[in-house]
């Protein structure tokens, strides 16, 4: 038996509370345990940076990050090419087969400084406090935007469907919830009515 194959037949009895006799037969099982356990401890592939959050990252004997984002302060070049690296930050999906009727192109900048391009549906969008809500392709899903990331945003604010009437107040908090109620539920109330002759973009 090897030296390595001692050092991990006593590892594992300290591990296990055995003498290391009870597992010089196991051989390279010995061997794939410690690795497991050297892999789980460090994080294996799967350790998140903690600067940026992106998964991937390694930590090095000395404890040091080495992270495959280009953004992040901890980034490593050599690990872009392993093939853990997935687009910093964040997935664009890119199968689908939903096509918008009514196009509008959102240029935005991501929280990690990436640009972006979506293409959206312009009857879908609707403001949400400090975001446009809206479905995009090629999934047709409902995206969020933060207003100040949108890089042309008096373009798509001025194609979009404006829910209040320019120098209206918002409706309030109960305003929105009726009508959010009777329009998800398709029903209708003398209170809705009113509200609706109010916002009728709503």
């Amino acid at each position: 038996m090897g030296v390595m194959e001692n050092l991990a037949a006593e590892a594992e009895g300290r591990l296990f509370n055995r003498p290391p006799e009870c597992f010089t037969g196991l051989g390279g099982e010995a061997m794939g345990l410690l690795d497991f356990l050297k892999n789980r401890l460090s994080g294996g592939n799967n350790l998140q940076c903690p600067v940026c959050r992106t998964a991937g990252s390694q930590r090095t004997g000395e404890g040091q990050i080495r992270c495959p984002n280009p953004s992040c302060p901890n980034f490593d070049a050599s690990l872009r090419g392993r093939g853990t690296l997935r687009t910093a930050g964040t997935t664009v999906p890119t199968k689908g087969s939903f096509k918008p009727v009514q196009p509008v192109m959102i240029r935005y900048r991501n929280f990690a400084g990436q640009d972006r391009t979506f293409v959206a549906e312009v009857a879908s969008l609707v403001r949400k406090g400090n975001h446009w809500v809206g479905r995009v392709e090629p999934t047709g899903e409902k995206i969020a935007l933060a207003r100040d990331r949108i890089q042309n945003l008096q373009e798509v604010e001025s194609g979009a469907t404006q829910r209040v009437a320019p120098g209206q107040a918002w409706p309030t908090p109960r305003e929105r919830q009726v009508l959010g109620y009777h329009k998800k539920h398709g029903t209708s109330s003398p209170l809705f009515e009113k509200i609706r002759a109010k916002y009728p973009n709503w």
